[in-house]
């Protein structure tokens, strides 16, 4: 079973339609609980992506605080 990459701050950002603690995107938010481990796979994939990209965009992305 794979954990779910949510750390308790659900704030979806208007620019880019993903959520400010996860960055996942709506969809994958609300495909996640019913998503199969090699899907789950898919969507973290996708994250770290996002993740990386955003960080060589602008510099280290801090955790938000709860």
């Amino acid at each position: 079973m794979i954990a779910s990459p949510c750390i308790d701050v659900c704030r979806m950002d208007e620019v880019t339609g993903l959520c400010e603690g996860c960055y996942r995107s709506i969809a994958e938010i609300s495909a996640w609980a019913n998503a199969d481990d090699p899907q789950k796979t898919l969507i973290l994939a996708a994250v770290a992506q996002r993740r990386e990209r955003l960080e060589m965009a602008v510099g280290p992305i801090a955790v938000p605080n709860k």
